[in-house]
Parts: C-alpha cells; sequence; structure tokens
C-alpha cells in the first residue's frame, strides 16, 4: 500500500519579491559517518535570514525571473497550517496515477517523525525561519518494496562534497562556496536500485532559515525551462517535464522536475527540486535505456508530502 495524502488543489505563485522570513532557532547537526550511496555518477568526489537573494549574474536575474512565472512552480501563503500527518489511500488516489498497474511502487505507510518538546511545524505561524525541527534523516523518504538499499551510516547524514559529487566537476565550486558561506546546517541521503535496474539517489539539504534555502535555489538550481546545473549523467540538456500531475502539489512548497532530452547516453537521467522552508531535497532516478515517468513522479509527490 503507498503512503499519500489527498489532492491539493493547486495553489497561485507569490509574487515576484516574496518577503524574507527571521530565522528561528536551527536545530545543531550531529558529526555523523557518510553512507555510501550506490551507483552517484560522478566522476570526482548566519546567524541571521539571507537578504533578499542576490542572482550573481544578469543571467541568473533572468533564471529567477522565469522562476516565478513558471507555470509548475506553486509556493502558496506561508503560515497556513498545512497538516503534519500523511493518511494513507488507495492506490487509485494517487495525484495523477490514477490505475494500479501503472508501474509505481509499493512504498511503505508514511509518518511524521516526532518533534521534540514544543517544537513547531515548519509552516506554523509562529515558525517564521520555516524550520523543519524533526530529524533530517526521519525526513527521507524510504525505500520502496523489493528494493536493495545502499548501506548508510549512522542518521543519514554525508558531506556537502558528497552532495556536490551529483553535478559536474565544473560547477562544483560556486556551489560549495554558496553552501559554507550561505547557512547550510547538514545534508542526509538515501539511495536505493530497484529489481529493473532504476537506481534512485534522494538528499535532503538543510540550511538556517527558509531564507537561505530560497537564495541557494534561485543561484544554483532550478528556475529555467531547462535545469541550470544538470546533473551528471544527462548528456545534453535537461528540459522541464512537463507531464508531471499539475494537482500533486503541496502547500507552502515548491517544486521543479527535469527529464533528459532525448537522445539520451547510455542511462536515462531524471531529477528534481523540492524546497520546503528551510530545506532543498533533490531527487536522482536514472536507468539504462528509459527512466519510467510514473515511479519518478510518485517519488517526488511522497518526499514532497513529507517535508510540507
Amino acid at each position: 500500500m503507498t503512503g499519500q495524502m489527498p489532492n491539493t488543489p493547486p495553489t497561485p505563485p507569490l509574487p515576484d519579491a516574496p518577503p524574507e522570513p527571521e530565522p528561528g532557532a536551527a536545530p545543531v547537526p550531529e558529526a555523523q559517518p557518510e553512507p555510501a550511496l550506490d551507483e552517484v555518477a560522478a566522476t570526482a568526489t548566519a546567524t541571521e535570514v539571507a537578504p533578499e537573494p542576490a542572482p550573481k549574474s544578469e543571467r541568473r536575474r533572468l533564471r529567477a525571473a522565469l522562476r516565478w512565472t513558471a507555470a509548475v512552480l506553486v509556493f502558496a501563503t506561508l503560515g497556513a497550517g498545512a497538516a503534519y500527518g500523511i493518511t494513507e489511500q488507495a492506490r487509485t488516489d494517487v495525484p495523477g496515477l490514477s490505475t494500479k498497474d501503472d508501474g509505481r511502487w509499493v512504498y511503505p505507510k508514511l509518518t511524521m517523525p516526532a518533534l521534540p518538546a514544543g517544537a513547531g511545524l515548519p509552516f506554523d505561524k509562529g515558525n517564521t525561519g520555516q524550520i523543519h525541527y524533526a530529524g533530517l534523516g526521519a525526513l527521507l523518504l524510504p525505500a520502496p518494496e523489493g528494493a536493495k538499499v545502499a548501506p548508510a551510516a549512522g542518521k543519514n547524514l554525508v558531506s556537502a562534497d558528497r552532495f556536490l559529487s551529483e553535478y559536474p566537476e565544473e560547477d562544483r565550486d560556486g556551489m560549495k562556496e554558496d553552501l559554507t558561506d550561505g547557512g547550510l546546517l547538514d545534508i542526509a541521503a538515501r539511495s536505493w536500485t530497484m529489481p529493473d535496474a532504476t537506481s534512485t539517489r534522494i538528499y535532503l539539504v538543510r540550511f538556517r532559515s527558509g531564507g537561505f534555502a530560497r537564495a541557494f535555489n534561485i543561484n544554483h538550481l532550478g528556475g529555467d525551462l531547462n535545469a541550470t546545473y544538470p546533473v551528471n549523467g544527462v548528456e545534453d540538456t535537461a528540459p522541464m517535464d512537463e507531464s508531471y500531475p499539475a494537482d500533486a502539489t503541496v502547500p507552502s512548497t515548491e517544486h521543479m522536475l527535469y527529464d533528459e532530452a532525448a537522445p539520451h547516453g547510455p542511462l536515462h537521467v531524471r531529477h528534481a527540486y523540492i524546497t520546503a522552508g528551510d530545506t532543498i531535497a533533490l531527487i536522482v532516478q536514472s536507468r539504462k535505456g528509459t527512466a519510467a515517468a510514473v515511479p519518478f513522479h510518485q517519488t517526488v509527490i511522497l518526499q514532497n508530502q513529507l517535508l510540507g
């Protein structure tokens, strides 16, 4: 049985210049050994809320403008009291996935991790920093039935270099500098391989507040009609995935999905970003030949629900 939320109607995007929230008290990460992520396609390896994000060039300013006009982006009004529990649904109730035998995976029922005493939810009115107080590793989507999960140590925490290994080497220096100087707290990761050889890797990147997360997102991740920095394995370009179901939205979060343009290389690579308060998720799925759309969309929907 898959764990899902009821369909949420699409919500309007924020204005072009959303106000930045003040940071809340952020959790302190614990030093943990890194998990060995499987099939990572790489050859090498604050205190205050960030001010209004300042893209590093005119080109990135254009990217930011595209972000707010792209129809697939949804960023609901903050503090709307989004539900923090995830209820189980029939397989036919998954947004945009209407049949049982459409290739989706069977995930365990999703439940939210316990919060520290007195901690608020990320989009509560009083949580101005939009902080996820749950353990970051506990917010990772669990692997589906039949998956071979890569070994992980501790609480699934990994280094910035491990996260950046998903990108071509020439793109990493600027990203690492902005992670280091831009309020990075910790990164958690999980990966698995399915019997059909589809590889999935998920990273959750947590910052000191939602303002820092949005600044990094605008400068380096989504926003263009093609991925700003395609992940490793993309031979040429990765345009927006326009087949993602329009009703698969979660309040107070935004998502961006990319599908490698044909002709593919040895692997067909899909990747997505979710921005939810202080946390950005990167989801990468790849497979020799064709990586199916349905399990990719399903994985994005469920991870988005866990973060929203």
